[in-house]
């Protein structure tokens, strides 16, 4: 599946935040999204991107944006990660990796010339009325705020 583009409507996805609570892109309607897909909670990279989005939260909502960090973890890691580095979003849980796969950032990766299946670390802005205006492919994760609101 390939990656919605600028313009484009959001795929719907349901899923669980970390607290076990059911969270659906419509539960975002009138309000700007940063919904951001990583790799797996409490690596480097990151912990890194989490720890700028989180630190930044502040000056985010000033600009109208609520923040959702999508990885297949499961709840449970993803209330210890938040708990560990004190975030202030929430986090889905997409073990199945259906919203994953909806966004089109389940991509063949390699490493040390193995290839193997793994989450794209993408970023996307969604508006109020859940349109795509931005996707950001090349995440700075120590920088990721300033990418977001430039």
């Amino acid at each position: 599946m390939s990656i919605p583009q600028i313009g484009d409507k959001a795929p719907a996805f349901r899923g669980e935040n970390q607290k076990g609570e059911k969270i659906s892109l419509g539960d975002f309607s009138g309000r700007k999204l940063v919904l951001y897909f990583y790799p797996k909670d409490d690596t480097p990279g990151c912990t890194a991107q989490a720890c700028n989005l989180s630190e930044n939260y502040k000056q985010l909502q000033a600009q109208g944006y609520k923040v959702l960090g999508v990885s297949p973890d499961t709840a449970k890691k993803h209330q210890k990660f938040i708990e560990k580095y004190n975030l202030s979003f929430d986090l889905l849980a997409d073990v199945d990796k259906e919203t994953i796969q909806a966004y089109g950032v389940w991509v063949e990766k390699s490493m040390y010339g193995k290839s193997y299946m793994g989450v794209a670390r993408t970023t996307f802005i969604i508006d109020e009325k859940g349109i795509i205006l931005d996707v950001i492919e090349k995440v700075n994760t120590k920088e990721h705020t300033a990418q977001i609101i430039s």
